[in-house]
Order: C-alpha cells, then sequence, then structure tokens
C-alpha cells in the first residue's frame, strides 16, 4: 500500500460515520508543517497569517505552539472580532475603507492596543481621521513597502499590484506624515514578496519555465533584501521605536529569515499545504487539509461524477486554480466539465473501483479558501475523528 493509500483508507474509517461533503484537517500533517514552518524561520518568530486557515480552533493551536507569534489578519472586521476573542496581536494585512470598524476601533482602548491597521497612502490616514466617529484612541499603523521587482528601468516589473511606496524615501515620507499627525502610531513595516514566496519554483513539465521562475526569485531577493535593509534604516530615522519588521510567505520563509532587518515572518498555507505548493523547491511539506465528494453516478465505463466540487481558488483562472483529486491516485477531470458547480465527473482506471456513496478526497489550489465552503473541520488523528470545530464560515463570519 502507498503512502497515499493508507491516508485514504486512514481518512475513509475516520469519517465512515459522516456523510460527504466534508473537510478534514489532519493534525499529525498539521503539527508537522507547523513545526517546519518554524524550523526554517531559524529563530524569528512567525505571525501566523489567517486568511490561510479561518478556523479559530486551528489559529489557537498554533499559536500556542513554540516559534508563534500573533496574526496576520486580512480585513478589519475579522480583525476586530479576532480580538474581541482574545487574540491580542493582530496585523491587518490590507489596507480597509470600513468606516464603522474604523470607529469601533478607535472607540475601544482593547482593541486599539491589539490591532494594527495597514496604510500606503496618506489618503487612508484621512479616511480613518474622518471615520473614528469621536473616538480618541490612537491607532497603530503598519507601513507596507511594494517588494516588487523592477527591471530595465521600470519597464519590466515583476511582482503583485500591492503598495505604491518602492523607494526607500517613499516609506520615510509617510513615516514623517504619520508623526506629524496626531492620533496615530506607525509600530511596523510590512513587506510580503509574494513573487517570491506564492510562486512555485518547479512546474511539472515546464523544466525551461523553471529554470527562469528560479533565476528571477534569486534576482528579486538579493535586490529586496538590499532596499527593505534601507526602508528600514530610513523609517527608523523617523520611528526609532519601530515594534516589527514583516516580511516572507510560506514559500520564502528560510531565505526571509536570513535578512538582519527582518523581525518576524510571515505564513500560513504551510500549515494545510494546497495543491499550489507541489511546485515548490524551497521546502516539502504534507497535504492536511482535504475535502472529500461523495460518488454519486457511474455514467460508464472509467468514470464516475461525484456530487460538487466546483471550487476554484481565487487569482488568473486557469486549471491550477482548480482543487486535484488526491485520492484514490490515477483520477483526473473530464476536460470538457472540469471541477462542476454541481456535478464532477472524474475519469480514470481508478473511477471503475468506486462504488456509490464512496468518496474521492481532494486537495485545495489554496490554503484557507477551502473553508469558505464547509462549516466545520473534523480533525483526524490517526484513524480517528477526535474533534470537529467551526470554519469561520461555521460561525457566520464571511468577511469577503
Amino acid at each position: 500500500m502507498t503512502p497515499r493509500a493508507a491516508d485514504r483508507d486512514r481518512y475513509d474509517r475516520a469519517t465512515v460515520h459522516l456523510d460527504a461533503p466534508i473537510a478534514v484537517v489532519d493534525l499529525e500533517a498539521f503539527d508537522a508543517n507547523a513545526a517546519d514552518l518554524v524550523r526554517r524561520a531559524g529563530g524569528k518568530p512567525v505571525r501566523l497569517a489567517s486568511k490561510s486557515v479561518r478556523c479559530r480552533a486551528l489559529l489557537e493551536r498554533v499559536l500556542g505552539q513554540d516559534g508563534f507569534a500573533g496574526i496576520m489578519s486580512f480585513t478589519l472586521a475579522e480583525s476586530l472580532w479576532l480580538a474581541r476573542s482574545g487574540f491580542d496581536d493582530v496585523l491587518l494585512a490590507y489596507p480597509s475603507a470600513d468606516r464603522a470598524g474604523y470607529a469601533e476601533l478607535a472607540a475601544d482602548p482593547k482593541l486599539a492596543a491589539a490591532v494594527t491597521v495597514m496604510i500606503d497612502d496618506p489618503a487612508q490616514l484621512e479616511l480613518i481621521d474622518r471615520a473614528r466617529d469621536g473616538g480618541k484612541e490612537e491607532v497603530r499603523v503598519c507601513l507596507e513597502l511594494d517588494t516588487s521587482l523592477r527591471l530595465l528601468g521600470g519597464r519590466v516589473r515583476i511582482g503583485a499590484l500591492r503598495s505604491p511606496l518602492h523607494a526607500p524615501a517613499q516609506l520615510a515620507e509617510l513615516a514623517r506624515s504619520i508623526a506629524r499627525r496626531p492620533g496615530f502610531r506607525l509600530v511596523g513595516i510590512m513587506a510580503y514578496e509574494g513573487h517570491v514566496a506564492g510562486v512555485g519554483d518547479h512546474v511539472a513539465g515546464r523544466p525551461l519555465r523553471s529554470r527562469v521562475i528560479r533565476l528571477m526569485q534569486a534576482a528579486a531577493r538579493k535586490e529586496l533584501a538590499a532596499r527593505r535593509a534601507e526602508a528600514v534604516r530610513a523609517v527608523r530615522t523617523v520611528a526609532p521605536d519601530l515594534e516589527f519588521v514583516n516580511g516572507g510567505g510560506t514559500g520564502s520563509v528560510q531565505h526571509t529569515a536570513t535578512e538582519d532587518a527582518v523581525t518576524e515572518i510571515a505564513a500560513g498555507s504551510g500549515l494545510y499545504v494546497p495543491r499550489l505548493f507541489d511546485n515548490y523547491t524551497s521546502f516539502t511539506g504534507r497535504p492536511a487539509a482535504l475535502f472529500a465528494q461523495p460518488v454519486v453516478r457511474r455514467p460508464g465505463v472509467g468514470v464516475v461524477t461525484v456530487l460538487g466540487g466546483g471550487y476554484p481558488a481565487s487569482g488568473a483562472a486557469g486549471a491550477d486554480r482548480l482543487p486535484v483529486p488526491w485520492l484514490p491516485e490515477g483520477l483526473r477531470y473530464d476536460a470538457k466539465e472540469a471541477a462542476g458547480e454541481v456535478q464532477t465527473p472524474l475519469l480514470g482506471s481508478a473511477a471503475d473501483d468506486l462504488l456509490i456513496g464512496d468518496r474521492v478526497w481532494f486537495r485545495h489550489a489554496k490554503a484557507g479558501e477551502m473553508c469558505e465552503r464547509f462549516d466545520e473541520l473534523h480533525l483526524v488523528e490517526g484513524d480517528r475523528v477526535t474533534a470537529t470545530v467551526p470554519t469561520y464560515r461555521g460561525e457566520g463570519r464571511a468577511f469577503l
């Protein structure tokens, strides 16, 4: 029996009493992935990206382990909810236009002490001030540095379209604007190198493309390390008591951790290890989060149909954004239908061994997005479900 076949046997036995569709997290794999993130961080604390987990019970489990400290959230409403739930260090990774949320933040000392918001434009400071509605609490802010690699005098740009603050002088100028404005305190800098941390460098069947990606990433790491250090020095001349400099991502943890200017690493997807991480050479994780769809039809030889399964991931549309049929091994999509909202045909010799009511286990393309489809995660240890915990959705929370 192959390791994957053994996993299928365990998951089927653990969940035999449950009706699919269901989602599980294998706690042995989850904890091993957490330990690997800490190892790769080389002694620097890992800030946990909640977007990649979307389950409070699992956030608490990870933060209870040595090497993790703080949460990186994805909306202001989520940040406030987590802070009210007892999480006392929440960094909002994206600017917000949530006026009601800012009014709540500025009016509550506990929330204001726990939550740090993201800024990359003076207009965002203006929006917060207009939204205060009488709230007098000092708002903690973090600046985001654009990490994109710019070549040929800026005519070629590699990296996500995030912050407009690319040059260290631009960050220092905004830092001065914050220092001159009452009601705000600059506490951190964030720089997420998505073109390094979030792009696989070993694309199956495409060796030339993989080599180009590796060369690009090596050049990007070198350029960013120098520019990030310069940006931190420039900002510290304005805010010498800066509390943190956040960088990295699951795919670049060990590289970013070597930079002296970086004080903490952000990561989260590496806990679940979705299918997009199959294309990385920088680390090897264990798939920990899966969902199962039941076989409901057998249209012919070499084909079965499962209920639902059309759970595409965000990003540029393509086959790599679809879940991958994982267990049993040897199943693939019908190119004419792919993963459907209400039914998904699956082809391959393994289909002939599946009966009505059997399960097919899938891995999502991304990490936390799977949780938007399920109210619960069944936590598996060995061949037993030892707990069932709600996702954000299961707690009635849909933040985006």
